[in-house]
Protein backbone atom coordinates (compact mmCIF):
# COMPACT_ATOMS: atom_id res chain seq x y z
CA UNK A 1 0.00 0.00 0.00
CA UNK A 2 1.46 3.51 -0.96
CA UNK A 3 1.49 6.46 1.20
CA UNK A 4 1.67 10.00 0.79
CA UNK A 5 3.45 12.99 2.22
CA UNK A 6 2.99 16.43 0.71
CA UNK A 7 5.59 19.05 1.08
CA UNK A 8 6.05 22.69 0.07
CA UNK A 9 3.31 24.63 1.34
CA UNK A 10 3.84 28.15 3.04
CA UNK A 11 3.00 31.67 3.44
CA UNK A 12 2.89 33.83 0.07
CA UNK A 13 1.55 37.49 -1.35
CA UNK A 14 -0.90 37.04 -4.06
CA UNK A 15 0.63 36.94 -7.75
CA UNK A 16 3.53 34.41 -6.30
CA UNK A 17 4.57 30.74 -6.83
CA UNK A 18 4.73 27.50 -4.81
CA UNK A 19 5.80 24.33 -5.94
CA UNK A 20 4.25 20.91 -3.63
CA UNK A 21 4.99 17.53 -3.85
CA UNK A 22 3.39 14.45 -2.96
CA UNK A 23 6.05 11.93 -2.34
CA UNK A 24 5.31 8.23 -2.33
CA UNK A 25 6.76 5.07 -0.35
CA UNK A 26 6.62 1.65 -1.93
CA UNK A 27 7.42 0.35 -5.74
CA UNK A 28 4.07 0.48 -7.47
CA UNK A 29 3.64 4.05 -7.32
CA UNK A 30 3.33 3.90 -11.42
CA UNK A 31 0.16 1.65 -10.89
CA UNK A 32 -1.69 5.10 -9.41
CA UNK A 33 -3.94 8.11 -10.58
CA UNK A 34 -2.53 11.00 -8.54
CA UNK A 35 -4.78 13.79 -7.69
CA UNK A 36 -4.45 17.04 -5.53
CA UNK A 37 -7.31 18.32 -3.88
CA UNK A 38 -7.69 21.35 -1.62
CA UNK A 39 -9.78 22.39 1.30
CA UNK A 40 -10.47 25.13 3.15
CA UNK A 41 -12.74 25.10 7.07
CA UNK A 42 -15.95 24.63 6.58
CA UNK A 43 -16.22 23.64 3.18
CA UNK A 44 -15.93 20.28 1.47
CA UNK A 45 -12.62 18.65 -0.40
CA UNK A 46 -12.34 20.79 -3.80
CA UNK A 47 -10.82 18.69 -6.87
CA UNK A 48 -7.25 20.97 -8.43
CA UNK A 49 -5.82 18.62 -10.45
CA UNK A 50 -5.00 14.73 -11.69
CA UNK A 51 -2.39 12.80 -13.36
CA UNK A 52 -2.19 9.69 -14.90
CA UNK A 53 -0.10 6.76 -14.65
CA UNK A 54 2.65 7.91 -16.65
CA UNK A 55 1.67 11.85 -16.60
CA UNK A 56 0.76 11.54 -20.12
CA UNK A 57 -2.70 12.93 -19.29
CA UNK A 58 -3.63 15.70 -16.73
CA UNK A 59 -7.08 17.44 -16.03
CA UNK A 60 -7.44 20.68 -13.56
CA UNK A 61 -10.26 22.37 -12.02
CA UNK A 62 -11.24 25.55 -14.46
CA UNK A 63 -10.48 27.73 -11.38
CA UNK A 64 -6.35 26.78 -11.61
CA UNK A 65 -6.34 26.37 -14.98
CA UNK A 66 -3.39 28.25 -16.80
CA UNK A 67 -2.35 28.75 -13.55
CA UNK A 68 -0.85 25.17 -11.83
CA UNK A 69 0.41 22.53 -13.40
CA UNK A 70 0.75 19.03 -12.23
CA UNK A 71 3.72 16.69 -13.31
CA UNK A 72 5.28 13.50 -11.74
CA UNK A 73 8.47 11.83 -11.67
CA UNK A 74 8.02 8.43 -11.10
CA UNK A 75 11.48 7.22 -10.76
CA UNK A 76 11.30 9.74 -7.34
CA UNK A 77 8.10 8.51 -6.93
CA UNK A 78 7.09 11.84 -6.67
CA UNK A 79 4.21 14.47 -8.14
CA UNK A 80 4.53 18.05 -8.26
CA UNK A 81 1.94 21.03 -8.30
CA UNK A 82 3.38 24.08 -9.52
CA UNK A 83 1.14 26.84 -8.63
CA UNK A 84 1.81 30.04 -10.36
CA UNK A 85 -0.24 33.73 -10.11
CA UNK A 86 -1.35 32.52 -6.39
CA UNK A 87 -4.59 34.34 -5.80
CA UNK A 88 -6.33 34.61 -2.01
CA UNK A 89 -8.83 32.39 -2.82
CA UNK A 90 -5.79 29.95 -3.33
CA UNK A 91 -5.10 29.68 0.34
CA UNK A 92 -6.20 26.10 1.28
CA UNK A 93 -4.67 23.13 2.68
CA UNK A 94 -3.46 20.93 0.25
CA UNK A 95 -3.47 16.95 -0.20
CA UNK A 96 -2.69 14.62 -2.91
CA UNK A 97 -4.78 11.18 -3.41
CA UNK A 98 -4.45 7.80 -5.67
CA UNK A 99 -6.83 6.22 -7.62
CA UNK A 100 -6.55 3.48 -9.51
CA UNK A 101 -8.87 5.02 -12.32
CA UNK A 102 -8.52 8.59 -14.15
CA UNK A 103 -11.93 9.77 -13.15
CA UNK A 104 -12.37 12.62 -10.71
CA UNK A 105 -15.44 10.83 -9.25
CA UNK A 106 -13.25 7.59 -8.79
CA UNK A 107 -12.24 6.65 -5.59
CA UNK A 108 -9.53 8.24 -4.44
CA UNK A 109 -7.36 7.01 -1.09
CA UNK A 110 -4.11 7.14 0.91
CA UNK A 111 -4.39 10.60 1.53
CA UNK A 112 -1.49 12.03 2.65
CA UNK A 113 -1.45 14.86 5.75
CA UNK A 114 -1.92 18.07 3.95
CA UNK A 115 0.74 21.25 3.41
CA UNK A 116 -1.04 24.44 4.16
CA UNK A 117 -1.02 27.65 1.19
CA UNK A 118 -1.70 30.69 2.47
CA UNK A 119 -2.27 33.49 0.08
CA UNK A 120 -2.65 36.83 0.82
CA UNK A 121 -3.52 39.88 -0.61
Amino acid sequence: QVQLTESGGGSVQAGGSLRLSCKASGRTFGRYVVGWFRRTPGTEREFVAMISWAGGRTDYADSVKGRFTITRDNPRNTVYLEMNSLKPEDTAAYYCAVSLDYDVSSRFENWGQGTQVTVSS
